[in-house]
């Protein structure tokens, strides 16, 4: 469930510290209270949680120091200033300083609440925003959330991490919904590249004249962002559906690769997602184009190649939407881990996605079973199986390890009661999880 959104609330006077900290405490709010900016600042740092409530009138640092040394700390800190009755200008040069808002004394409580949500809504916006820009420019983050221990996807990540460095174009292609976009994105940030510009153009989704626009420019005076190859400069270009390109805008991206030179100076990342059979990226380009944007080359595996992933990422992925509905993950059976396991996953990874949120909207209500879900997703009603049999024994392993793992998880730990609930003694317990890969520390 998300956390309570943090009101610091600075005012010298007790009475109206406590007074607006009870209010916004009956309103959900987690409060805490200073008495003074000065000690209010130790506290609120850049990335500080939530929004702040202050008096302006205030002994030693008074409220507009208080707020300007506030601005040049975080300037998208939301901050309400209380002003006295009768201080408009006061309160006009507070908003140009950067304060979210103003209350004039004597205010109503509901107009405060009002504010606050407001505020609180814009704090939350801008932390997401924040958190999202440092996973997508942190390696170790992205590599974490290329999910799984079969050898086909400790390949991939061993070829991020090599063509990360390696620094010239890349061509990644694979199946829809493999992840493509993500794997984009760790190479740029596994890179030399990583704090510079990561752009994203989707070529099918523009028109020609707009997508040779958005690409090379010229741009008009009214328009808000550089084209896409100088706005990438130094950084890296990802050009998704790169096979939508016509001839003539690929005639004119290779003059610019070519003018580039080599190191190039913004890297192209191209991502082909050709649908028809029998056809691929190489068809659809041009074949100087195409063997300059194929120098280094991932394909990201289908999700009915990567064996037992299919059970840690449904885990995960549950137990994800679980938190987020307010209700426990779905227990998985022996049966339904073999139907997972057999699926043929035509949507790869997006698909599995949605049979994690479905299964757990159906598990909160008590009904339906993951087959049926699976099922559902063919226009055959017919038993969901992959072409390619596995021995029985791969079957009972993959199980046995995502049912030591939930509990694990599930008793963060503790080993005995995870002896307890599945009835084994200590020793086999750890000769499972050592061959398992899994380790304690993981869920402590």
């Amino acid at each position: 469930m998300a956390q309570a959104m943090k009101i610091a609330i600075v005012d010298d006077e007790q009475d109206m510290r406590q007074s607006i900290s009870q209010w916004l405490a009956l309103s959900g709010y987690d409060t805490e209270t200073f008495a003074s900016a000065e000690e209010a600042l130790k506290v609120l740092g850049p990335d500080y949680p939530g929004i702040v409530i202050s008096d302006i009138k205030m002994p030693g640092m008074d409220g507009m120091q208080f707020l300007k040394k506030l601005m040049g700390s975080d300037s998208a800190l939301p901050v309400i200033m209380i002003t006295g009755h009768g201080d408009v200008p006061m309160a006009v040069e507070a908003m140009r300083v950067g304060a979210f808002d103003f209350l004039e004394k004597p205010f109503n409580p509901d107009r405060m609440s009002q504010l606050a949500k407001r505020a609180a809504g814009a704090r939350r916006l801008t932390l997401d925003n924040r958190a999202l820009r440092r996973e997508l420019s942190d390696g170790t983050q992205l590599m974490n959330k290329l999910i799984g221990a079969s050898p086909v996807m400790e390949r991939l990540k061993e070829d991020v991490l090599d063509l990360g460095q390696a620094d010239g174009h890349v061509l990644i292609d694979g199946e829809t919904g493999t992840g493509k976009t993500l794997v984009a994105h760790a190479l740029h940030a596994v890179g030399s590249r990583a704090g510079k510009k990561f752009v994203l153009v989707n070529c099918a989704a523009l028109e020609e004249e707009a997508l040779a626009k958005r690409l090379f420019g010229p741009m008009l005076p009214e328009d808000e962002q550089l084209p896409a190859m100088e706005e990438a400069r130094g950084g890296t270009l990802v050009l998704e559906d790169i096979e939508a390109l016509s001839e003539s805008l690929q005639a004119r991206l290779l003059s610019v690769i070519n003018e580039q030179g080599t190191p190039a100076e913004t890297r192209l990342i191209c991502i082909s997602n050709l649908q028809e059979a029998g056809r691929t990226c190489e068809d659809a380009l041009r074949p100087d184009l195409f063997y300059r944007l194929a120098a280094l080359r991932i394909t990201v595996p289908p999700l009915r190649q990567r064996g037992e992933d299919i059970l840690s990422l449904f885990t995960r992925l549950s137990e994800q939407f679980a938190e987020e509905y307010g209700c426990d993950a779905p227990k998985v059976t022996a049966q339904e881990a073999a139907q997972l396991l057999q699926a043929p996953w035509p949507g790869n990874v997006r698909q599995l996605i949605n049979i994690a949120e479905r299964a757990v909207l159906q598990s909160r209500r008590g009904s339906g079973t993951i087959a049926s879900l699976l099922m559902s997703d063919h226009e055959e009603m017919q038993p969901v199986m992959t072409t390619e049999g596995k021995p029985l024994k791969e079957y009972v392993e993959a199980f046995e390890r995502m049912l030591i793992d939930n509990t694990m998880r599930r008793h963060k730990g503790s080993i005995a009661s995870v002896m307890d609930e599945l009835c084994l003694p200590r020793r086999t317990l750890n000769e499972k999880m050592a061959k398992y890969g899994l380790q304690r520390s993981d869920y402590l």
